[in-house]
């Protein structure tokens, strides 16, 4: 598995815009073939901060997603909502096993 965390902090007045173009982007993702998880989640206090989670079979996976249409509209349309540059981390899957996702 290869997963990668993206941080996002939104201008506060593009939230809901945000959030839109962001659960269209994870359903599209969904159907992807190599992905397992695509989770959009927003922080409770200070709801302009937002956490990507996707999970990747393989790192090519996410390489692919990347050339996908629906990751360069939804990159297109969400760079003038950003408050500042995103920020993402790549991690390695320890638990539950990469068989059992």
């Amino acid at each position: 598995m290869f997963i990668v965390h993206v941080h996002v902090h939104v201008k506060p007045d593009r939230v809901n815009d945000f959030i839109q173009v962001s659960k269209e982007n994870a359903a599209s993702s969904l159907k992807e073939k190599g992905v397992k998880r695509f989770d959009v989640l927003q922080q409770e206090e200070g709801s302009e901060y937002f956490i990507l989670e996707e999970a990747y079979l393989t790192q090519a996976d996410a390489g692919s997603h990347k050339d996908t249409p629906h990751y360069k509209k939804w990159k297109n349309a969400v760079e003038s909502m950003m408050a500042e540059p995103r920020r993402s981390f790549r991690l390695k899957n320890l638990f539950p096993e990469d068989g059992n996702w």
